[in-house]
């Protein structure tokens, strides 16, 4: 598969990222648009890490601005795991993250991967009043299918 195929699948998903980017007052430079297409081809949660492994030509400062820039105009959400790095994953929605773009969040103590488990929705619960809800970090552990199939008991 080329890589203008495989740039035209990510575009579907996320829609135009220079008009998405832009529409959220976010000026679309090449290490911006690289990083966010990053996180759209992943489709699951990365670490700074994750990404700087990925983006060779991207150095770790860069994208730690990146994601910061990202996160304060509401287009990507950070997931703690309990492995001591924030995550990043896109905001599913064109508009901004919301609660209801929160989903249950599942970290393999294996393998050390976090999955983002789109069709388990985080439960609802009632807060004393007083109480407003801004974020909602729902962490399932465990081990992921692959780990679990190779791991003998």
């Amino acid at each position: 598969m080329s890589p203008h195929v495989l740039i035209n699948e990510i575009d579907e998903f996320i829609g135009n990222p220079e008009a998405r980017l832009a529409s959220h007052g976010v000026k679309p430079t090449s290490s911006r648009l690289l990083v966010f297409r990053e996180l759209a081809r992943a489709r699951r949660p990365y670490s700074i890490k994750d990404l700087e492994d990925r983006l060779l030509t991207v150095d770790k400062s860069t994208i730690f601005r990146v994601l910061t820039l990202l996160l304060h105009h509401h287009l990507v959400h950070a997931i703690e795991d309990g492995s001591g790095a924030l995550k990043y994953e896109l905001c599913c929605g064109h508009d901004e993250c919301t609660l209801e773009d929160q989903h249950t969040h599942f970290y393999c103590e294996h393998c050390q991967r976090t999955f983002c488990l789109h069709d388990t929705k985080v439960p609802q619960i009632t807060l004393p009043a007083g109480f407003i809800v801004q974020t909602i970090n729902y962490m399932i552990k465990g081990l992921c299918p692959e780990c679990h199939s190779s791991i003998s008991y």
